[in-house]
């Protein structure tokens, strides 16, 4: 045997460098790493609630915060204006990474002004606020900037807004707004905004309190449905704003339909004005209902995200609650308007018309949590690939693991049986019920090229913790490349916020992306037209 033949530059065991750039993954493949200001967007993107299968949330968590403390130091204005960007898009199902973020880079020296000059993008509500009090406490003390920086939150609004937060939002994660404004010491010459901070902090009330503080208060007082059902209709009292009996009274959710809820609060409730009588199969308010769901322009000027739909229309369908807090029986017409307000959520996309093959990672460590979401990584996976179908009328797609050998032989590549026609849930549960094993990434090129199967983009669903396979995916689509002569493309989508990714960086036909990003599908037909 010579044993100079196991030296090969264009056919590696994944579990040997191909790339003097490349490093080693969790699960011991070598694969290349992510720049910080990559790992940045994956991070604020992905979060790292739930962790990998390889990492614990914690470590994940470590990893991620040393990202920001570097950008911080060398970067903070790209670190800034990153966090911005993807908070203010709505491109993240979870506001929680960018306010870690944010707040970090307010206790590091080259970056606190920047960073607390940004809080008002950022922090756009009350919970938002109490959120990053608790996260810059890890970091730092409550000096002069930091104050400034919150009084300035309240300071910059009217009274009416400052009311509207005070009684929406009105404790959270442990802190409330009289614990800001009591570290705070806002100053402020507006009459009604000083009255406002008085009831806030000591629960005074004067001639100068906004009407919705007014309301709230009745509120608190009544004891009947028309009095609460009046009050949401002339003082604009949303549901959180409402005492408990009121929330278990239909003529109240009349009210509050009547008024108007917000995209997301109407996504969450379904469950209770379902159990209320008020989505019935026939009559009610379910043709109104179905309608708002289904208004594209409203989602986005809501910036509901996507996963959050697909977790309400999961959560729905089943009829019971994953928290135990209840059941109800589904109204058809609002499962259906579900599915259809899922692949609203993600805008108008164009449509590329190439031949795309979308491969979904269904190997065990895609088997995880993500996002802190009832959702793995791989049924999140199945539902981008949804999209990406419903917009593109040449494409398939396929789900990968491997079995014995690791190659795409004895793999359990196979076709997935997922269609825009079919209901979310029902399209999620066939990935569910396929087997799964190792990774290797490569199969997807391994299997177009041997099959004969003509994809001019590749667009591959994991968490880059290939190691099984006999060929880097990257060597894999190089020899697709010349076995056929097509120019073929490769799409990473990151599922989880590691730092690894199988797309060769100094490849111009291959982009790696942040899984949750709710640009995923747009991005992907950009780039497959060459863009």
């Amino acid at each position: 045997m010579d044993v100079l033949r196991a030296i090969n530059r264009r056919r590696t065991p994944q579990n040997q460098p191909a790339d003097p750039r490349q490093e080693a993954n969790s699960a011991g493949g070598y694969i290349f790493v992510l720049d910080d200001t990559a790992r940045l967007r994956r991070f604020l993107t992905l979060g790292v609630d739930g962790g990998t299968y390889y990492a614990a949330a914690g470590t994940l968590a470590r990893d991620n915060a040393q990202v920001v403390a570097r950008m911080a130091a060398a970067d903070p204005a790209t670190l800034v204006e990153t966090i911005v960007e993807v908070s203010t898009s709505g491109v993240a199902p979870k506001q929680n990474p960018a306010l870690f973020a944010l707040a970090y880079a307010a206790s590091v020296p080259e970056s606190a002004a920047l960073a607390l000059a940004a809080l008002p993008q950022v922090a756009r509500t009350g919970t938002h606020l109490f959120l990053f009090a608790g996260y810059v406490e890890q970091f730092r003390g409550w000096g002069r900037g930091l104050r400034r920086a919150v009084g300035g939150w309240y300071t910059a609004k009217a009274a009416d807004a400052v009311a509207y937060q005070a009684v929406k939002y009105r404790q959270r994660e442990g802190w409330s707004h009289r614990d800001l404004l009591r570290l705070a010491h806002p100053v402020t010459a507006d009459p009604a905004l000083r009255a406002t901070f008085d009831w806030v902090v000591r629960g005074t009330t004067g001639a100068q309190i906004p009407a919705l503080v007014e309301g709230f208060l009745k509120a608190r007082e009544a004891t009947d449905p028309a009095t609460w059902s009046l009050l949401v209709r002339e003082a604009g009292l949303t549901w959180e704003m409402l005492p408990d009996a009121a929330l278990a009274e239909p003529a109240v959710w009349d009210a509050l339909l009547d008024v108007g809820m917000p995209a997301t609060a109407l996504m969450r409730q379904l469950p209770r004005l379902t159990r209320l009588g008020l989505l019935p199969a026939v009559g009610g308010r379910t043709d109104e209902v179905v309608s708002l769901l289904a208004d594209s322009e409203r989602l986005r000027r809501a910036r509901v995200h996507p996963v959050s739909v697909l977790v309400a229309q999961r959560t729905y369908a089943s009829g019971r609650s994953a928290r135990g807090a209840g059941s109800w029986e589904p109204t058809q017409r609002i499962v259906d308007a579900l599915d259809a307000a899922f692949y609203a959520a993600f805008g108008a996309i164009e449509p590329a018309g190439k031949r795309m093959l979308l491969a979904v990672d269904v190997s065990g460590s895609m088997g995880v949590s993500v996002a802190g979401m009832p959702l793995t990584a791989r049924e999140a996976s199945a539902a981008l690939a949804l999209v990406q179908l419903a917009t593109e009328p040449d494409s398939s797609a396929v789900g990968f693991t491997t079995g014995a050998g690791g190659s795409w032989q004895s793999s359990a590549l196979k076709p997935l049986r997922i269609s825009p026609r079919r209901r979310l849930d029902d399209a999620l549960r066939v990935v569910d019920e396929m087997p799964m094993g190792g990774t290797d990434c490569a199969q997807p090129m391994l299997y177009a090229a041997e099959r004969g199967l003509e994809v001019d983009t590749f667009v591959v669903y994991t968490d880059n913790e290939t190691w099984h396979g006999d060929v880097h995916p990257h060597q894999a689509l190089r020899q697709y490349r010349e076995r056929t002569g097509i120019p073929a493309r490769l799409v990473v989508v990151g599922m989880t916020a590691t730092e690894f990714s199988i797309a060769d960086p100094s490849d111009p036909g291959m982009l790696d992306v942040a899984g949750f990003d709710a640009a995923v599908p747009s991005l992907i037909s950009q780039f497959a037209r060459g863009l």
